[in-house]
């Protein structure tokens, strides 16, 4: 399971459902009712406004599908395409036109899902605060370098901040559904967790670890020449205060420019690749207790005392347990939601006006 590194968090299994976009919002006068005079009673000048943001009507209002009467519009569509699109752009990974077609498609599916889990959080419903949703709206902002930075965001993505409120209102209480008619009604039981242990050792599995303390004098790689001398002079004087049998542990606390300094030094275990390549070489090279000469990094000069060897194994069921019963819990919630959805499909009329 290599730490399940793969797990979903529960909030990410709510947002899957949504068309994956840089950011979970959909236009809010996506809302095409069947009923256009009493939408248009509700919204009023709002919607107006609304439009003066949104793309050209006709192309943006055009409908993809309908869902119980509600159209989701090409404007969704664009945006959730532009969230996927730019994704496997910074992961370099190359699309031709029958990826974008696949992609177009789980796009639609993932826009029909989720309005279909909205209406049903209507018909129970759950009611969501607007302290809520500031609290959200907040969080959200916090991602931002500033209020400017924010605003662009909005600009960019042809969204008023007015419109993702109403969009997190409606995240909030589709994950308040989830979480009532599928994450609370699943556990997993110690039994459980341990047959997945059992029958899948190699899951797993834990690479050799090296456990290290250290003794760092921070240089900057743009210190000029006097700067570094002295710090590889201070370096050198603890090297001989440890020669002179100096403790380690205490001449880290007093010496080291790393936070590590608090706990004498000690940096716990790490594996391979997860330390700077010429800590790691000196570290490989030291048996338990030994201590290294100076190292020089990108960071600095260090001093490396190995504490202990950990070998390659199988981690111990208590290290694991509570980490793989998040990671089934999570796994059911998919199956489970999947089948939440199936159910709320089947009821409902939905038609699909693309098809590919």
């Amino acid at each position: 399971m290599k730490r399940c590194k793969h797990v979903l968090t529960l909030a990410a299994v709510a947002l899957m459902i949504q068309a994956g976009m840089a950011f979970p919002v959909m236009s809010a006068e996506k809302k095409t009712d069947v009923k256009p005079a009493a939408a248009k009673a509700k919204t009023g000048d709002k919607a107006a406004a609304d439009k003066k943001v949104a793309a050209p009507a006709d192309e943006s209002s055009k409908k993809v599908a309908i869902v119980n009467g509600t159209a989701i519009v090409q404007a969704d569509m664009d945006r959730g395409m532009e969230g996927v699109i730019q994704r496997k752009a910074r992961s370099g990974a190359p699309m031709d036109e029958a990826q974008l077609k696949t992609i177009r498609m789980d796009v639609l599916n993932n826009l029909i899902n989720r309005e279909l889990l909205n209406q049903e959080s209507k018909k129970q419903k759950i009611a969501i605060t607007d302290e809520q949703v500031n609290d959200k709206l907040s969080k959200i902002k916090e991602r931002f370098k500033g209020d400017g930075e924010f605003k662009e965001m909005l600009t960019k993505m042809k969204l008023t901040e007015a419109q993702i409120k109403i969009q997190l209102k409606e995240d909030l209480a589709i994950q308040a559904l989830i979480d009532k008619q599928v994450v609370e009604k699943i556990t997993i039981s110690d039994q459980d967790a341990h047959a997945y242990y059992d029958t899948h050792p190699e899951a797993f599995k834990q690479p050799e670890q090296l456990k290290a303390s250290h003794i760092l004098v921070k240089v900057d790689p743009k210190d000029d020449p006097s700067k570094k001398d002295e710090a590889l002079k201070k370096i050198e004087s603890v090297q001989e205060k440890l020669k002179a049998g100096g403790d380690f542990a205490a001449l880290a606390k007093e010496l080291s420019d790393c936070p590590s300094k608090e706990k004498g030094g000690d940096l716990g275990y790490f594996g391979k690749g997860q330390m700077v390549k010429p800590f790691e070489d000196a570290a490989q090279a030291l048996k338990p207790g030994e201590t290294s000469g100076i190292v020089e990094t990108q960071f600095g000069y260090h001093i490396i005392k190995l504490v202990e060897i950990k070998p390659e194994g199988i981690m111990p069921y208590t290290e694991v347990k509570d980490q793989l019963t998040q990671y089934l819990k999570q796994e059911k919630v998919k199956t489970e939601l999947d089948s939440y959805l199936a159910g709320l499909e089947k009821s409902a009329k939905i038609e699909r006006l693309i098809t590919q």
